[in-house]
């Protein structure tokens, strides 16, 4: 029976967004084989950077754990988009890997706390196809000075 993660998606509500214009000389997605890899997205809500800063706990002037879980979940929606612009969403057979980038103010150790705004969405859409292996990396700068990067690799058809 053929995947209808399209389905899933009108179910829970969700609406893939516009593929985001790379900041850059490279593409959203590549297939390799039965493989999509997704560039980095970043948390782009029409065509603006939604959360920027370094990510902290109890701290005044930095972007909070919560905010950053919340601009995961979006760098997820846009990788999806990706993947759904180059081989279409029902197309995907499982989610194999996520890895994330968190912009760590010093000390910050949430990472993967901040992440699994991202992996948490993809179980909600896919369920067991979504449970995937991850990397939660803190860094000190992302591009544009955003709070978060997720790039996901998926198994296609």
């Amino acid at each position: 029976m053929a995947n209808t993660w399209s389905a899933r998606l009108t179910e829970l509500g969700i609406t893939l967004p516009d593929v985001v214009t790379p900041a850059g000389s490279y593409v959203p997605a590549v297939r390799t084989g039965n493989l999509v890899y997704t560039a980095g997205q970043l948390p782009i809500v029409a065509g603006e950077l939604e959360v920027a800063g370094k990510v902290h706990e109890g701290a005044e002037g930095v972007v909070t754990p919560e905010q950053a879980n919340r601009a995961a979940r979006q760098c997820a929606l846009n990788a999806l988009a990706a993947v759904h612009g180059l081989v279409g969403i029902d197309s995907v057979v499982r989610v194999v890997k996520v890895v994330g980038f968190v912009a760590s103010a010093h000390g910050f150790t949430g990472q993967p706390g901040v992440i699994n705004g991202a992996s948490d969405l993809l179980g909600e859409i896919f369920g067991e196809a979504g449970v995937h292996a991850r990397s939660a990396v803190g860094v000190a700068e992302l591009p544009l000075g955003s709070s978060v990067e997720v790039e996901l690799i998926v198994e296609v058809a």
